[in-house]
């Protein structure tokens, strides 16, 4: 509120609106005269009612009212500099309603563009993935900077802000060069946020910091007041106020603002309140930060400078950069806002930082450094994750394989396809005497363990007998499951939790039909081996092999033939050569089979292992459409999400600035 006082009261004729807006002029020692009439002073009296109304709504701006009283007061040209009480409210919006075009970005504008481009990029690709609580500090940052730089960027938002008694609101008023802020012993003085702002335009600023137009003050014109066209001060509240709303109003205004000022006194420069709930979160907003020791009027001596030291220390201790030796960082300056020592300093700094007309981008990169840094245990985490990120190794895909090639029987199939062209080759090569035997066993004992393994084999594979037994079923899904586990905790190697979470249930979900699927497999393609009767492939020498076998047959039955047609007497006698005969064709027959078993284990050989590679590629077709396929769309979009995070954090050296 604005103070009233007496020499402004002992002015006859002077008029007070309400307390908040003063328009100290002597109507009477204007030029003209009195009213010529009763029904110009009527009109004139009417004229001011309603400016005063249009100031009080802000309704009019400064060109607006200064108009209207040219209009109201005739052609009166007398100067009013010597009124030392003369506050103009801000109407609002200028011309520009609070906006203007916006000029070309600066180096240090397009890298905060591309940062907060990044986090909006990195925001929707996580969104998915985090909950919503994670993502809010990410999503007010972009949601602030984006309604900050949709307004003014001529203009500078500045706050002050302290404690109890810090003499703030004397400094804002001493700033100003006319009592604005109401001053005293009464605490707290200040109940609400008071803005001043050297220039117009500021109304969308003002608009979004939720100051009302009665709170809107301009200063005195003053060439000292010149410098800090563009600036927009703004007097808060106590931070250590007794009243909830009044911290409310400090913790609100000082998440938007540009700067901030942090006035302290000698007594509580070290109060826990100011350093560990405001200095200390906002360290890294050093460079858009002044710090100003008031009352050293106070301090004999050096005690200013040993205090002044002390300070430094403390925000030393708080992690804010000190701007000194030339490197960016926080100003630390003593002053006294009653005697006025060092306020001319902080004006010449402030009218410099204004005129920089980069705190606003400094701001926001501060903003988006601190919502970095919150986020990073979510996207960067200590492992070893390979050079170009986390992936899913050559070894953990062919372990994996493995797995479930274990779990589906490939190697068996493939032996059972081995010893089935065995078999084969046997039945085709062998001698008949050899495959008569044979059918006469299986005819004599139909009830043996290798019939009722025939049996048994052939019952799986025309579907129509029990499925395996339990204990083979849940073993192969343990294998299954195992299999998936291991590729999964090989692919979350140096990931953060959230996304190794999310890569566990990705395999997880993927893995539940898995073991189903390989069983489908291991019945369509571990049919054709597994049952004996199927008959694989035969090889270009295997006719030969049949007629040379059967060569071999008609040879003991010549020589048999003949041998009893000698002792029948139909033949002559001559016993040696229908026994060469038998003798050669018993022998070749088992010769012939042993020949064409040593030349059937390639082939048989070959065609296991073709067995086996086809039905191992179809267990990891499977596994990599279903498990392998998913985690690997995780870790790219892990991936996607680490660079727009490094994109974001990129910026996280302070921008250079030319504040000394």
């Amino acid at each position: 509120m604005t103070a009233v006082t007496d020499r402004d009261r002992d002015h006859a004729g002077d008029r007070w609106d309400d307390g908040f807006i003063a328009r100290s002029r002597n109507r009477a020692g204007r030029k003209g005269g009195p009213r010529g009439s009763g029904a110009r002073a009527g009109d004139a009296l009417i004229d001011d009612a309603l400016l005063d109304a249009a100031l009080l709504a802000g309704g009019l701006d400064d060109e607006a009212a200064d108009g209207a009283g040219g209009r109201r007061d005739g052609a009166d040209t007398e100067d009013d500099g010597g009124d030392e009480a003369i506050v103009r409210a801000v109407s609002g919006a200028g011309s520009d309603g609070g906006k203007a075009p916006a000029p070309p970005l600066s180096p240090e504008a397009q890298a905060l563009r591309t940062r907060l481009d990044a986090l909006r990029q990195l925001v929707g690709l996580s969104r998915t993935r985090l909950d919503g609580k994670t993502l809010a500090e990410a999503g007010r940052v972009l949601d602030e900077a984006a309604a900050r730089r949709g307004l003014s960027p001529q203009h500078t938002v500045v706050a002050i802000a302290g404690a109890t008694g810090s003499g703030k609101s004397t400094l804002f008023n001493s700033l100003a060069g006319v009592q604005i802020s109401e001053t005293g012993l009464r605490r707290p003085t200040t109940a609400a946020p008071i803005a001043c702002s050297w220039s117009d335009g500021a109304a969308g600023l003002l608009d979004r910091l939720e100051i009302p137009g009665r709170l809107r003050r301009r200063p005195r014109e003053t060439p000292e007041a010149e410098a800090l066209r563009g600036m927009v001060l703004v007097d808060l509240p106590d931070l250590d106020s007794a009243l909830g709303a009044h911290r409310e109003h400090v913790d609100r205004v000082l998440a938007l603002v540009d700067a901030v000022v942090w006035v302290v006194d000698p007594e509580k420069y070290a109060d826990a309140v100011l350093h560990e709930r405001y200095l200390r979160p906002l360290a890294g907003h050093a460079e858009v930060t002044f710090v100003v020791l008031n009352q050293v009027d106070r301090l004999p001596g050096d005690a200013a400078d040993l205090v002044l030291d002390d300070l430094r220390r403390l925000l030393d201790d708080d992690g804010i950069a000190l701007g000194e030796h030339g490197e960016p960082g926080a100003t630390v300056l003593g002053l006294s806002a009653l005697t006025g020592e060092g306020v001319g300093e902080l004006r010449e700094l402030l009218g410099q930082f204004t005129q920089e007309k980069g705190a606003a981008t400094r701001r926001i990169s501060a903003d988006v450094d601190r919502a970095a840094l919150r986020l990073r245990p979510l996207y960067v985490a200590d492992g070893h994750s390979g050079p170009s990120g986390p992936e899913i190794g050559e070894a953990a895909r062919a372990e994996f394989e493995d797995r479930l090639a274990e779990a589906v029987g490939a190697y068996a199939a493939g032996l059972a396809a081995e010893r089935a062209w065995r078999r084969n080759a046997g039945k085709a090569c062998g001698t008949p005497w050899l495959r008569l035997w044979r059918w006469y066993e299986s005819r004599r004992a139909p009830r043996s363990l290798a019939s009722l393994a025939l049996m048994s084999a052939k019952g799986r594979g025309s579907g129509t007998a029990a499925a395996a037994p339990p204990e083979e079923e849940v073993t192969a899904r343990q294998r299954v499951e195992q299999a998936v586990r291991t590729v999964a905790d090989e692919a979350v190697v140096g990931l953060p939790d959230p996304w190794a979470q999310a890569v566990r249930e990705t395999a997880v979900r993927g893995a539940e039909r898995l073991p189903e699927a390989l069983d489908e497999l291991a019945v369509t393609l571990g049919a054709a081996v597994a049952v004996p009767g199927a008959k694989p492939p035969r090889p270009a020498w295997w006719p030969v092999a049949v007629l040379a076998q059967a060569a071999m047959t008609l040879v003991q039955i010549f020589g048999g033939l003949w041998l009893v047609g000698q002792i029948v007497g139909v033949l002559e006698p001559k016993l040696l050569p229908p026994v060469l005969f038998m003798v050669a064709g018993i022998v070749g027959g088992p010769l012939v089979e042993w020949t064409c078993s040593i030349a059937a284990r390639g082939p048989a050989r070959r065609y296991g292992q073709d067995a086996e590679r086809r039905l191992r590629q179809a267990a990891a077709g499977c596994g990599r459409a279903r498990v392998l396929e998913p985690v690997a769309a995780e870790l790219l979009r892990y991936r996607e999400v680490r660079e727009q995070y490094a994109a974001v954090a990129a910026g996280g050296t302070k921008l250079s600035t030319t504040r000394q």
